[in-house]
């Protein structure tokens, strides 16, 4: 029973109609039924004779928190989880949903302007192309871009990992060979055999037979590749009591004889060294990191974030719906390469205790990848040695 748009009993005073409460939160009666059907934003009372919905003024606030992350574009799931969360555990949650829907973006933009690259010089080539060229055998040894004379290009490397001094296990992996290159930081109970079944994964696949793979099949290989990574460490933490809490960062590079194919996620990093200069070319997907890419953080404030491990995208062992497992999946890019290249790939273990001047000065420093990565793990120890530590050096050389 209601009197003057209000129900009758005690919260009489206190409750207000659906009408009412869709014009105090400038959202739709329509919506707010939709939101209630959800479970996103119940009713603060429900008549039980005629079903009308009442409101309280208190939960406008909740009411266009939840409009606001439906234009923002987060799934109602997620938004079910932030609206019962306190108002600073919510904005760490929301913070770390944007920085993920940035990560993925700029990935998808840095794959769209190569593509755009790659095309535009296809065509380009087309245009110069004289007629008979389809008759022409393509002459360029292993390792070349395909043209004539090119001259053919290898990799030499070394890989270590390092316990540390502080860590009573190793939960780093690291591999180093002709066709490629991985580190792996792995974490919680399965740690251990996360790290070396995502690095396990990759050994097996074909895609870098003596550079035959087209830019875009080199693509596709690279998808392919991270996808049976993301299984592989499924399985193999699957015994673990808690698999949901174990996984592994990944950094890897696939090398075809004429470019790298490289495959990220998480805060392992790699590095080129080129012209003297060291430039990381990763992306670290944490929570740090997206506060540096917002202003949030300053670079001095980041060295002592009470939180940088957290990762906002790592392989692990929880099975996700289909569109958050494709929102999750690691970073694949091409990069053409020089002779006279240096890589670094590493966890970090060495990243995040050494200083990138000291970091620069090693992997200068060093005549070969061996003592290279010799140097990193000493400069890790000095620096504490708080982490396992796992790091590959590769030169890009021309081939003997």
């Amino acid at each position: 029973m209601e009197r003057d748009g209000r129900p009758v009993g005690a919260a009489s005073e206190e409750l207000v109609t659906i009408g009412e409460f869709a014009r105090l939160s400038r959202l739709s009666a329509k919506a707010l039924r939709r939101y209630d059907e959800l479970g996103l934003l119940r009713p603060a009372l429900v008549d039980p004779v005629n079903g009308y919905r009442y409101y309280d003024p208190a939960q406008v606030e909740g009411a266009r928190l939840v409009a606001w992350l439906r234009r923002i574009g987060m799934p109602l799931n997620r938004i079910g989880r932030v609206v019962a969360l306190d108002a600073g555990a919510a904005a760490v949650e929301i913070r770390a949903y944007w920085a993920r829907v940035e990560a993925e973006t700029a990935a998808r933009r840095d794959l769209a302007m190569y593509l755009v690259d790659h095309l535009s010089a296809e065509g380009r080539t087309m245009t110069r192309m004289p007629d008979n060229a389809h008759n022409t055998e393509n002459t360029g040894s292993s390792g070349s871009s395909g043209s004539a004379g090119a001259v053919a290009l290898a990799i030499r490397c070394a890989a270590l990992t390092d316990i540390g001094v502080v860590r009573t296990a190793n939960q780093d992996a690291a591999f180093a060979g002709p066709r490629l290159l991985a580190v792996a930081d792995g974490f919680g109970e399965g740690g251990a055999e996360a790290s070396a079944a995502a690095i396990e994964a990759l050994k097996p696949s074909t895609w870098g037979r003596d550079g035959a793979l087209s830019a875009a099949d080199l693509l596709n290989a690279l998808e392919e590749t991270a996808d049976s990574a993301a299984w592989a460490v499924r399985d193999a933490v699957a015994p673990c009591a808690d698999p949901d809490g174990s996984g592994t960062t990944l950094t890897a590079m696939l090398w075809t004889g004429s470019r790298l194919g490289l495959v990220h996620i998480g805060d392992s990093r790699a590095y080129l060294l080129r012209g003297g200069e060291l430039f990381r070319i990763t992306h670290d997907h944490s929570l740090v990191q997206s506060m540096l890419d917002d202003g949030s953080l300053s670079p001095e404030e980041a060295v002592s974030h009470p939180g940088p491990a957290l990762l906002l995208k790592a392989l692990v062992g929880e099975a996700r719906p289909a569109a958050v497992a494709v929102a999750c999946r690691a970073d694949v890019r091409l990069r053409e390469v020089l002779a006279g290249d240096r890589y670094l790939l590493c966890s970090d273990g060495l990243s995040a205790v050494v200083e990138a001047a000291d970091l620069r000065a090693a992997v200068v420093a060093a005549d070969d990848p061996q003592e290279a990565v010799r140097r990193l793990a000493g400069l890790a120890r000095e620096a504490g040695g708080p982490d396992n530590v796992a790091c590959v050096v590769a030169d890009v050389v021309v081939e003997e």
